[in-house]
């Protein structure tokens, strides 16, 4: 929950860590100077691929260019948006990769991580429910005041009262979790048209200099598209990959696209967000509904501020149990009695709780390092 909520502003993170990534917003016109974007990544590496180009996050932002170095690592150039100045360059591990790999699969394989995450979504349903035959009449809660009569009390209250004011966001978080073990256990929604051919190698300036006449390609196939991120043509694709927000709502940015065949510089195939099926949609829906992204930074807030109050559920939950432990048994909340109480409450499944957070490090640590 924790890894989750500091994701939702896992790029203004690195926003603040890089300040390579910051540009003057009254420098910035409205929409991104692409073609300027590409040949400034082009000569800053004249002998890496250049692979996509990334529309700037917010105001503020840098444009993002991905490249290949001719080593074969990935690497990021931020480029201003308008002027096409190259700002400076980094790795393509950033704090909000790392959030959003921990959060996902404790950086564990896909197919090993992806699963014990997104079951959690199973406990979560069964505490939500629970939640109601415990706590009686429970509608009558949601302007009770906090009681400041002891540890157990406050703790308690908190925990009834945010939970209440919580429940759309628990019930959006089950139902999103859910679908990605749905997903990741073979029932996932079938994608969208896509163009398989392989293509030709070619320079990240000869990418460059093409890019003008595959947008304009691409906005007479679909005009209305705002352009958020463009992958290039090369050895494995052999044409651009032009996609945005259009029409639709709560979509992810692929489910737009365009796609320009590199050769005839001719749009061969469009995906509309809107001719998706049901099971597709929801397949689109799930990442801007989980993260709160779909409005900017407006939404954003929204979701870090109740993704905090789920966190500080989890840890009230923690204490409330403890703390009632302490009470059956006549003891004082010290210090240790809390620690042998937790352990005891907790049980054998602090083995494998703690086995995976500290691998989860380990397996970051060795990225890194």
């Amino acid at each position: 929950m924790l890894t989750g909520t500091l994701a939702v502003f896992g790029n203004e993170i690195d926003w603040l860590m890089n300040a390579d990534m910051r540009v003057k917003p009254s420098t910035v016109e409205r929409d991104v100077n692409w073609p300027g974007v590409a040949m400034a990544a082009a000569q800053y590496a004249p002998d890496s691929k250049l692979v996509a180009l990334s529309a700037p996050v917010g105001r503020g932002f840098a444009a993002t260019a991905t490249i290949v170095t001719s080593d074969g690592v990935q690497r990021r150039l931020y480029v201003h948006p308008t002027s096409g100045e190259v700002r400076g360059e980094a790795s393509g591990l950033n704090a909000q990769r790392i959030l959003r790999w921990i959060h996902r699969s404790l950086i564990l394989q896909t197919k090993i991580g992806v699963p014990i995450v997104s079951s959690m979504s199973v406990v979560l349903a069964i505490s939500l429910v629970t939640s109601f035959v415990v706590y009686k009449k429970w509608w009558r809660g949601f302007f009770k005041p906090l009681r400041w009569r002891n540890a157990r009390t406050l703790f308690g209250d908190f925990h009834r009262l945010a939970g209440l004011w919580s429940l759309w966001f628990v019930i959006l978080m089950i139902l999103t979790g859910t679908w990605y073990l749905v997903e990741i256990l073979g029932a996932g929604a079938p994608r969208s048209p896509r163009v398989w051919r392989t293509g030709v190698a070619t320079t990240a300036e000869q990418s460059a200099a093409a890019l003008p006449s595959i947008l304009s390609a691409a906005r007479e196939a679909q005009p209305a598209l705002r352009i958020k991120h463009i992958s290039f043509a090369g050895e494995n694709a052999a044409a651009f990959t032009v996609s945005g927000q259009h029409k639709a709502i709560l979509v992810r940015v692929r489910a737009n696209a365009v796609w320009v065949e590199a050769e005839t510089g001719e749009a061969i195939l469009v995906n509309d967000a809107r001719d998706l099926n049901v099971h597709q949609r929801i397949a689109e829906m799930a990442d801007p509904l989980h993260f709160g992204d779909f409005g900017g930074v407006w939404t954003k807030i929204i979701w870090f501020i109740f993704g905090i109050l789920l966190t500080l559920l989890s840890l009230s939950g923690v204490a409330i149990y403890v703390l009632r432990l302490l009470k059956g048994e006549h003891k004082s909340p010290t210090a240790m009695a809390t620690t042998v109480a937790f352990l005891r409450g907790v049980g054998i499944y602090i083995v494998p709780t703690l086995g995976l957070v500290v691998l989860s490090f380990i397996l970051l640590f060795r990225a890194l390092f």
